[in-house]
């Protein structure tokens, strides 16, 4: 995708922290922001996250530091000015239970570093999550009074609300910014486990048995497979976050996402023909433990994201899934590495 010679100006003479730095989506920021001749970067992470060290080793950066030494450092003055930082850095898994951690992880840590960014007057974006809309169909992002109102369905989703609340609370929402990412998926994300997109766990299982599990529908008005999610690919999720911190006119809440709604079945099929296979996909028993909070259908409002000026297109599902299988999954390298097989976009 096209970058704008305008933002990359910016970048290029900019300093920036980045928690969650070698995480997925933070070190897909790390890229994005390298691609903008931006290499002035503090990463701060979880020390025994070595399992992400990979997603680092293309990228440019100048320091890496244990994400509450840098909390403490950075309250302190003694890591310096920060013209923008990037909040990624958090528990992202949607099946934690334990609330303390999730407390001082998603809220506390979030809260205290806001303030310190706001302080020094660095530019704040963090990563709020589409997961506090729980079960609503709204999904809106333009009445930051409804916040509160919303219902998550998991601890997850409830201590990503809190920061919502509380930035809204007290009146940060005109000098930050709050994304709402979607079902991101794209390079970078071998890592999470569990937590990996279906994308990359449908590309393993393809290879392993040469066909796709999914969950079968337990509600008539979904057939098998035909659940549906707003599926935003990685590169298209970084564009977005770096338009939004470089443009100071837009604050608040921001959904993040395709703004259309594709099934399971599309990503199988995305995945079979990105490999150049027929489709063999099996419908399985969804586990009883989540049947009851699985979401049918998630699809968001980026209206607000194009009123802010974004008009770059979004990558379809179909391009986006070959790009990540073809020049990522299969030769099995990174964002910054890419080079090595294709130029990605």
């Amino acid at each position: 995708m096209p970058i704008n010679h305008t933002d990359a100006d910016i970048w290029a003479k900019s300093r920036v922290l980045v928690t969650g730095g070698a995480g997925f989506i933070g070190s897909a920021i790390v890229w994005g922001l390298n691609q903008r001749d931006c290499t002035k970067i503090v990463i701060a992470e979880r020390a025994s996250r070595n399992d992400r060290s990979a997603n680092l080793g293309p990228l440019a950066f100048t320091d890496y530091l244990e994400a509450d030494e840098a909390l403490a450092k950075l309250s302190s003055g003694s890591l310096g000015k920060f013209d923008f930082i990037f909040h990624i850095g958090a528990c992202s898994s949607t099946t934690e239970t334990d609330l303390d951690y999730l407390h001082r992880n998603n809220f506390e840590y979030s809260r205290d570093l806001a303030a310190a960014a706001l302080s020094m007057s660095a530019r704040f974006v963090y990563a709020s999550s589409a997961a506090t809309y729980g079960s609503s169909a709204l999904m809106d992002d333009t009445d930051p009074s409804n916040l509160a109102s919303l219902q998550p369905l998991n601890p997850y989703g409830r201590s990503k609300q809190k920061m919502d609340v509380h930035a809204c609370q007290v009146g940060w929402f005109d000098r930050i910014v709050g994304l709402k990412y979607f079902n991101v998926f794209g390079p970078n994300e071998d890592h999470k486990g569990d937590m990996r997109s279906l994308v990359h766990k449908s590309f393993r299982q393809v290879l392993a048995t040469g066909k796709i599990q999914l969950f079968k529908s337990y509600r008539p008005e979904y057939a098998d497979g035909e659940q549906k999610r707003d599926f935003l690919y990685v590169k298209d999720a970084v564009d977005m976050t770096l338009f939004l911190a470089a443009n100071r006119n837009a604050n608040g809440i921001f959904n993040l996402g395709a703004g259309q709604a594709r099934s399971w079945n599309d990503v199988a099929r995305a995945v079979f023909a990105a490999l150049g296979r027929p489709p063999q996909i099996e419908y399985i028993q969804m586990p009883q433990s989540i049947r009851n909070q699985y979401q049918y259908f998630t699809q968001a409002n980026i209206g607000k994201l194009r009123a802010a000026g974004y008009s770059q297109p979004v990558t379809t599902l179909e391009d986006a899934v070959r790009d990540y299988v073809v020049n990522y999954l299969v030769p099995g390298t990174t964002l910054g590495a890419e080079k090595q097989t294709t130029t990605a976009r």
